[in-house]
């Protein structure tokens, strides 16, 4: 029940700005950009996604705050978009969709350190045997563009990834599907 109220609520703000009569019905960019708000919302991505999706995340230009901008003004085409807590939840949308995912979560949040690594027989206090080596680890923590999307009281899309094993262990980002 509880996953089932956000996409109600985006669903319900979105139906709101919908006209009531059938000659009137959202087309084009306007009913893409409604659409993607809406399968953006969740976590799940039904094949009807599919068109609005594609033209979400074919808005891709040189510097990633560009893009960012460009698939922003088009989620801000949904005439739902200025609705009661909408723009919140088109902002994280536009900054968080497609960057959230267990794939880019392990890039993004990788981290390397120096570690001196001595044989376990060598009972010397000379450090000769010693080397130092490269450990990379990823970070638990979300980034706060994805902390935005993911929880936002009107997206279930953080179901859709988690952080397994422990840090300095392995631990990394997968996609709960």
């Amino acid at each position: 029940m509880k996953k089932c109220l956000p996409a109600a609520a985006v669903a319900v703000a979105l139906m709101a700005a919908l006209p009531a009569q059938a000659d009137d019905l959202l087309t084009g960019d306007v009913r893409l950009a409604c659409e993607a708000t809406l399968c953006l919302s969740s976590g799940e991505r039904p094949s009807e996604c599919a068109p609005s999706l594609k033209r979400y995340f074919s808005i891709k230009h040189r510097k990633l705050s560009d893009t960012i901008k460009g698939r922003l003004n088009f989620l801000k085409l949904c005439p739902a978009s200025n609705e009661e807590n909408m723009p919140q939840l088109v902002n994280a949308i536009a900054h968080g969709a497609g960057r959230c995912d267990a794939k880019e979560l392990n890039r993004v949040m990788r981290y390397t350190v120096q570690v001196r690594q001595c044989p376990r027989y060598h009972y010397s206090r000379d450090r000769d045997g010693c080397q130092i080596v490269s450990k990379t680890y990823i970070r638990p923590s979300k980034p706060s563009y994805c902390k935005a999307y993911f929880e936002h009281g009107w997206t279930t899309a953080g179901d859709a990834v988690r952080y397994v094993g422990e840090e300095k262990n392995g631990g990394r980002w997968v996609d709960v599907r």
